[in-house]
């Protein structure tokens, strides 16, 4: 979240069978809330094939609606007010409970009739997400300043659904806020708030940056929720990520299928999720880091990022106890230093296809890592400055080391991580020492190793001496490091180049790796490449715009 990215630092740092993987998430049932609850009433907003709604204002319409109801969207460009009409006081500014459209009722279900053309638009004039400085909207003003704004957000209510819509151009300022959409289940507060969401063939961008302080943060958001799906999904010119679940308690039962993250400073960003988490068959490309999920003390709490399966069960897909996997996803180009970022996200290191930075218990399979000019994969630590004397028995406690003393906070080491099948191709273009195709980073002898299994890596490993040990299988055997592959130190050349990377430390002579010149903003693909539901009728009850199951004409 914005209010702790300040504080992250980074040394350089096909759906399967539900019934297979064992998943039961709520909408998890199918690609989209398709076989959601077809009972309640259905609420009307705009015009649809000539026939009006009885709304004009999506907002009315969910004020209006009852746990249970439809709410049916037509295709236009929506200008929602709630958070202008109704600003946060002061002391609700990091709470991210309010948005351009706020849902507070369980059961609700919110419907575009087309993914590209029903649009929630946080500009203020002109045409759909327009660019122009003049158009944009910056969001009420509270204690002096501009807050920002939030699209559509969820706050604390179970089981509501959101799909086949578009949201842009919703900006961040002084509160929580720049976030397109989100499922907020108490941001902040160490719960569980928000138990059951989903979301299908969405859309969530940013067509302008005024530089970062109002620049879009995240794209599809959810925290401190559980039981989610989200499918066909796409997110794009965010200064954090595309997409972000975290702060899940290990337990985000979170199932991520055709996703599509491009031009953003993570195409993925996760603190502190875990326990059931699939991603799959989707694509993270031109970003400046692919993906990255993360350990920290106080960002999205609580620590650590651990994809153990609850319960001390075992993953019916990687036949171990780790249940958080990233499968058969490809991840390519990410090289674009020209993306909006700010605060940890631009510390993500330039040029990496997935960065893991303090998590353990990951299963990372089955992926193809393709033009990653500095590392496919990079498994680092994470060192987490926010630490303070308040909380360094919970750094710990959550398995993390005090590198206080070296002005690095709490480290958290990336710990048994399994690296399985991956297919690496063109990575390393920069051309430094130690890039190419995987490269790790231990700095404490005494955690559990992480694992290389299967893996076509023809641009190599780093450290070198790391692939040919008995340590470098996946064999359900690991230990510790030892002799002959000794952890990295704070002067071996992997650490000086991930410090060059993320900007945190000086690039010695030779070093290469671009700087950023500007912003390019990505355009919105053809609506071809963002597929419409292709009936936005299926699953939902019968009204004067969806009869027997199909749209009217």
């Amino acid at each position: 979240m914005r209010i702790h990215l300040a504080n992250r630092f980074k040394v350089g740092v096909a759906t399967l069978a539900l019934v297979a993987t064992g998943f039961t998430t709520m909408g998890a049932a199918s690609s989209s809330a398709a076989t959601a609850h077809v009972t309640g009433k259905v609420l009307l907003v705009g015009t649809f094939n000539g026939k009006h709604g009885q709304y004009t204002s999506i907002q009315a319409a969910v004020n209006a609606a009852s746990p249970g109801d439809w709410i049916l969207v037509a295709p236009g460009d929506y200008r929602e007010s709630a958070d202008i009409a109704n600003p946060p006081a002061a002391n609700q500014l990091r709470s991210a409970s309010y948005g351009s459209v706020l849902i507070t009722k369980n059961n609700i279900h919110i419907r575009g009739m087309n993914r590209n053309t029903t649009i929630i638009d946080g500009t203020s004039s002109g045409a759909a997400c327009n660019g122009v400085q003049a158009n944009q909207n910056l969001g009420p003003v509270v204690s002096g300043q501009n807050i920002g704004r939030n699209g559509i957000v969820v706050y604390m209510a179970n089981n509501v659904s959101i799909d086949n819509l578009t949201t842009c151009n919703f900006l961040s300022g002084s509160g929580d806020t720049g976030n397109g959409i989100y499922w907020n289940g108490g941001a902040g507060t160490s719960l569980i708030g928000l138990n059951g969401y989903e979301g299908s063939y969405l859309t969530a961008t940013n067509q302008y940056n005024g530089g970062t302080s109002t620049a879009g943060s995240y794209g599809i958001f959810s925290s401190d929720a559980t039981n989610g799906s989200w499918n066909y999904i796409y997110g794009s010119n965010q200064d954090d990520s595309g997409m972000y679940v975290g702060a899940c308690q290990q337990q985000c039962n979170m199932l991520i299928n055709h996703a599509w993250m491009e031009n953003n400073a993570l195409g993925y960003s996760g603190t502190n999720s875990g326990g059931q988490f699939i991603i799959e068959n989707s694509l993270f490309d031109n970003n400046k880091d692919g993906f990255d999920t993360n350990t920290q003390l106080v960002g999205d709490p609580p620590p650590p990022q651990n994809g153990a399966c609850p319960n001390n069960g075992i993953s019916k897909l990687t036949k171990t106890h780790s249940c958080w996997v990233v499968y058969k996803n490809i991840f390519k180009n990410n090289n674009n230093a020209n993306v909006p970022q700010s605060g940890g996200a631009a510390a993500g290191p330039l040029g990496t296809g997935l960065s893991l930075s303090g998590g353990r218990n990951d299963t990372i399979m089955d992926n193809t890592f393709i033009g990653n000019n500095a590392w496919g994969l990079a498994l680092f630590p994470f060192p987490d400055t926010s630490l303070r004397s308040s909380n360094a028995a919970q750094c710990v406690s959550s398995g993390g080391t005090s590198w206080a003393s070296a002005g690095l906070g709490c480290i958290y080491e990336p710990e048994n991580n399994s690296v399985i099948g991956n297919t690496f191709s063109g990575n390393g273009a920069y051309g430094n020492q130690t890039n190419g195709d995987i490269a790790l980073i231990s700095l404490d002898l005494g955690k559990q190793i992480n694992c290389l299994s299967g893996n076509k890596t023809p641009g190599g490993i780093w450290p070198t001496s790391f692939a040919g040990t008995a340590f470098a299988k996946c064999n359900g055997t690991k230990t510790g490091y030892k002799a002959p592959y000794l952890p990295t130190t704070i002067d071996d050349p992997i650490v000086s180049q991930a410090l060059c990377d993320t900007g945190f430390g000086g690039c010695a002579s030779g070093m290469h790796y671009p700087k950023s010149n500007t912003v390019i903003l990505a355009p919105l693909p053809a609506a071809s490449k963002l597929v419409t539901m292709p009936n936005p009728c299926v699953g939902a009850p019968s009204s004067a715009w969806c009869v027997k199951g199909k749209p009217i004409k």
